[in-house]
C-alpha cells in the first residue's frame, strides 16, 4: 500500500478560498485545498470508500465532463489552477524591519524536477524591486579595458547568447539552523535557492569586446541599478568561466523581483554576487573591498575573527518530502525525495538514512544532472510506523561530502550566519507528523 501525506501548511488561506473547500469536500480537490490549509480532522477526511461502496467522482460525471470548458486564450498569460493559490513564494515574520531589505521563501516541498517556476522563484532584496524601463537602462564597462563601453539592451541582445540551467542560492540559507532547529517547514530551512535556465551573453564575450587586461585585471567590480547600489567583487576566472550577463529566465525575460531587465549569473557562487538591475562592471587588479563584503556576508569564526570572500556554495541536499510540518497519513511505502547542489560542480551521489544517521542508503539520482544545478534524487521507503529520523547526505564530483551539523560547528561555532551545508534531519513521530530537529 501507498502512504498518503498531509501537506505542509502552504500559509493562510483567504476566506473565500476556505469556504470553497468547503462547498467542494466531496470531490478530491476539495479534499486537497483543505490539506493546503492544514484542515483539522484531514486523517477521517480522506479516508477510502467502504468496500462495495462506489466513488462519486468515479460514477458521476462532474460539469467539467459534460460542459464547454474556457475558449482558447482566455487569459493572454497563462496562471495556476486556482486550486494551487496556497502554493506561493513567503516572507518569515519578523525576519527583518522592513519588507523592503528582506527575503522571500520558495516552496520547495510543493516543487517537481529540478526547475523553479518563475513566479515561485525566490526574492532577496535590500532596498525594494523595481520594473526599470529597458530602454532606458544601459550596462558600462570600465577600469581596466582598452575600450571602455556603455551597452543598450539592443546592443547585448544582438550578441551572441548562451541558455544554461544553474542553481542560486542565498549565502544566509539555512542561517536560521546554525544555534538550533528553529523553523518548522522545507521552505524556511532552505527556501532561499532556486534553479532556472538563464539566457544572456558570456561576461568573457564583452570582458574580449572591450579589451579587457585579464592578466593584471584580476578582479571585476559588479553594481545594481536599484537603491542599495549593491556591489560584489568577481574572480576574473569566474568570469572567464561561466558567468552570464543574463536577461533571460525560463524562456521569457527576467521577472523584476529577479533583477530585470538585466542581471549578473555567477554559477555556484552565493546569490548576492549575482547582481540584479546590472549597471557597471569594474575591471581592477585588487578585490574592492565593498560595504558588503566588508559588514555582510562575512563568516564570525570561533576565535571572533571573520572570514571574507568564502562566496562559493558548498555540497548541500534536502529531503523536501517527507518533510517539516508535513503529516503521514498511512503506513506503507513512501517516496523519499529531495534535492542536492554543489557549487564547485556536479552532485555525484546521495546517500539517504532513515535512522538518524546510522545507517545509510544510496539514492537514485535522476537526470538531467548539471554542473552547478539542482539534482532531484529519489529513494523507496517502507514506513512501519514506529519513530524515524530522515537525513540526506550529499557527494559531489570533487569528493566533498556534505558534513554534520557538530562537524561544521566545530570549525565554524554557532555564532555564524551564512553558508551552512549541514546535513538537515526530519524526525517522523509515530502519529506521522514530521518535525524539524537536530542530529548529532
Amino acid at each position: 500500500m501507498s502512504g498518503r501525506i498531509l501537506k505542509a501548511p502552504e500559509g493562510q488561506l483567504s476566506p473565500a478560498l476556505l469556504e470553497e473547500a468547503r462547498k467542494a469536500r466531496r470531490s478530491f480537490m476539495g479534499k486537497a485545498l483543505a490539506m493546503g490549509a492544514g484542515a483539522v480532522g484531514a486523517k477521517s477526511a480522506l479516508a477510502a470508500p467502504a468496500v462495495g461502496d462506489g466513488d462519486p467522482a468515479i460514477l458521476q460525471l462532474p460539469p467539467h465532463s459534460t460542459g464547454l470548458g474556457q475558449p482558447v486564450a482566455a487569459t493572454g498569460y497563462g496562471n495556476p489552477s486556482k486550486w494551487e493559490k496556497n502554493i506561493q513564494r513567503r516572507q518569515s515574520p519578523g525576519l527583518t524591519q522592513v519588507p523592503q531589505a528582506s527575503v522571500s521563501f520558495c516552496p520547495l516541498q510543493s516543487l517537481f524536477g529540478i526547475i523553479t517556476p518563475s513566479g515561485l522563484h525566490f526574492e532577496r532584496h535590500h532596498q525594494g524591486w523595481w520594473d526599470i524601463d529597458p530602454s532606458q537602462h544601459r550596462l558600462m564597462l570600465n577600469g581596466l579595458v582598452r575600450e571602455p563601453r556603455v551597452f543598450t539592451m539592443d546592443d547585448l541582445m544582438r550578441l551572441p547568447s548562451v541558455s544554461r540551467i544553474h542553481f542560486i542560492e542565498c549565502g544566509a540559507n539555512s542561517a536560521m539552523e546554525w544555534g538550533n532547529s528553529a523553523v518548522p517547514s522545507v521552505q524556511y530551512t532552505h527556501g532561499m535557492i532556486s534553479c532556472s535556465e538563464f539566457t544572456g551573453v558570456k561576461l568573457s564575450t564583452l570582458l574580449e569586446i572591450c579589451g579587457a587586461d585579464t592578466k593584471v585585471g584580476r578582479y571585476l567590480l559588479a553594481e545594481g541599478a536599484d537603491g542599495s547600489s549593491m556591489t560584489r567583487t568577481i574572480p576574473m576566472a569566474n568570469a572567464l568561466d561561466d558567468a552570464i550577463v543574463a536577461w533571460g529566465m525560463n524562456g521569457e525575460m527576467l521577472r523584476p523581483e529577479n533583477g530585470y531587465p538585466l542581471r549578473l549569473v555567477v554559477p555556484g557562487v552565493q546569490g548576492v554576487s549575482w547582481v540584479k538591475y546590472l549597471r557597471r562592471i569594474e575591471v581592477g587588479d585588487q578585490p574592492f573591498f565593498t560595504k558588503d563584503e566588508e559588514i555582510h556576508y562575512v563568516d564570525l569564526m570561533p576565535n571572533g575573527m571573520y572570514r571574507q570572500f568564502t562566496s562559493v556554495q558548498e555540497c548541500k541536499s534536502v529531503i523536501t518530502t517527507p518533510s517539516g510540518s508535513q503529516t503521514l497519513l498511512d503506513k506503507g511505502f513512501y517516496n523519499i525525495t529531495g534535492l542536492a547542489w554543489s557549487g564547485r560542480g556536479k552532485v555525484k551521489r546521495v546517500d539517504v538514512s532513515v535512522d538518524g544517521g546510522r545507517n545509510w542508503r544510496t539514492a537514485r539520482l535522476e537526470g538531467p544532472i548539471l554542473s552547478k544545478a539542482l539534482t532531484r534524487f529519489n529513494i523507496d521507503w517502507e514506513w512501519d510506523g514506529s519513530p524515524a529520523i530522515l537525513q540526506s547526505r550529499a557527494v559531489d564530483d570533487t569528493g566533498y561530502v556534505q558534513p554534520k551539523i557538530n562537524q561544521l560547528r566545530a570549525v565554524r561555532g554557532t555564532r555564524s550566519i551564512y553558508h551552512n551545508n549541514a546535513i538537515q534531519s526530519w524526525r517522523v513521530a509515530e502519529t506521522g507528523d514530521v518535525s524539524n530537529v537536530q542530529m548529532y
